[in-house]
């Protein structure tokens, strides 16, 4: 018996053991009371995290101030959140166009501040939290010292012939004409290549044209923008408007003068409609016509022709009647029946290309400005020139777009 108790006390230490060991996790279980203290420090946090996220989204635009130079993009920067519209609008209620980087970060407008303008700011921001706000403020740029003007051809709404560039007379020198010709497109209801060519224009000024490679084909419609309102031209001043224009291109009329054989031809859509005995200018001297391809830039009527403005002494001083007129230099196409003996003869004129009456008043009738009229002859003084009224067809594609500033 005294074996068998010896025996049988082991095993019932072994069990409190066990029931100890059993009962410490129920212990640690019961001690985890830090847990909930652990879960409330993490919603503090998330708390302080989402007042950071509110915080107001701080905005700054450039340019600013009541004196604010002009001819620069408009920016705005967000800092602390994000840029979801940005509206820029002068005092007229314009807007000036931008666009949001990918990033929300950045507003950029497209176009520069002009000189002497008033800008509103509207800029609508949000938080990483989701908080919208807006931010409003304004800024006005310095007036422009000096201001340069364009003057425009063709006029706007006007059916022109095939071969009439787009041209721009500026009122004062462009210095700075690469960043100029980039505001500048040409837009047409067919493709249609083309390019822009500066030169001095017959009057001394500034002046960039814009021809088609080839003829224009009939019927095509063009739009010209110049979005230059802002734009810097250098010396000669800014810019402080936009200028468009809209026309469109007649039937295909082209006027072949072969001075050799002493007369015209009116050829519409590739068919002759008429042949004209004319006379051009005297072989010899000055009074010469020129040769080349000319472009009729207006139907004048009935003028005063004086040949001392064009340099040829007292030779004549009367009205001419159907004047239309092909060069700056003075070259037009005219009634001359003073002249009458010559017509399909000889060239006995000062240089125009005169024909009898009725023929002139059905030819003026006819022709619309942009035709081009092809002179040939052996008995002529030279080529048009480019800026001599509208002589760019004179040169090869490849000369006339050399005379682009972005080549």
């Amino acid at each position: 018996m005294h074996r068998t108790r010896v025996r049988a006390h082991p095993p019932i230490r072994t069990a409190v053991a066990v029931a100890a060991a059993l009962l410490a996790p129920l212990v640690a279980a019961c001690s985890a009371d830090p847990a909930p203290a652990t879960a409330d420090a993490g919603t503090a946090a998330a708390g302080t995290a989402a007042k950071n996220d509110d915080r107001p989204v701080t905005v700054k635009v450039t340019p600013t101030g009541r004196k604010a130079a002009a001819g620069e993009p408009v920016k705005v920067t967000a800092t602390g959140g994000r840029l979801t519209s940005v509206t820029v609008t002068d005092a007229k209620g314009r807007a000036l166009a931008g666009q949001v980087a990918a990033d929300g970060r950045t507003w950029t407008s497209g176009r520069k501040a002009a000189p002497g303008t008033a800008y509103a700011v509207t800029a609508e921001t949000r938080t990483p939290g989701g908080t919208a706000a807006t931010t409003r403020t304004s800024f006005t740029t310095v007036p422009a010292a000096e201001v340069n003007k364009v003057d425009w051809r063709p006029g706007t709404g006007t059916a022109v012939g095939v071969a009439q560039p787009v041209s721009l007379v500026f009122d004062r020198p462009v210095k700075n004409r690469a960043e100029v010709e980039k505001h500048l497109k040409v837009t047409t209801s067919n493709p249609t290549e083309g390019s822009w060519g500066w030169m001095r224009d017959w009057s001394g000024k500034d002046r960039v044209d814009w021809r088609p490679r080839t003829y224009w084909k009939s019927g095509t419609k063009v739009t010209v923008n110049a979005d230059l309102n802002g734009t810097d031209s250098g010396p000669g001043g800014w810019f402080v408007r936009d200028y468009t224009t809209t026309f469109t291109i007649g039937a295909q009329q082209i006027v072949k003068v072969d001075l050799d054989s002493h007369h015209l031809t009116l050829l519409r859509d590739g068919k002759p409609v008429r042949r004209i005995p004319v006379s051009g200018g005297t072989p010899g001297g000055d009074r010469r016509s020129w040769h080349g391809t000319a472009v009729l830039m207006a139907k004048e009527g009935t003028i005063n022709m004086n040949s001392e403005t064009v340099g040829l002494g007292n030779a004549y001083d009367k009205m001419v009647d159907y004047s239309m007129r092909l060069t700056w230099s003075g070259m037009y196409a005219h009634a001359a029946p003073w002249n009458a003996r010559y017509f399909g003869n000889a060239n006995q004129s000062s240089g125009c290309i005169g024909m009898s009456s009725a023929d002139a008043a059905w030819f003026y009738g006819q022709v619309r400005p942009g035709d081009p009229f092809e002179i040939t002859g052996k008995e002529t003084k030279g080529v048009v020139a480019p800026a001599n009224g509208f002589g760019q067809w004179n040169l090869s594609w490849e000369d006339w777009r050399r005379l682009s500033a972005l080549s």
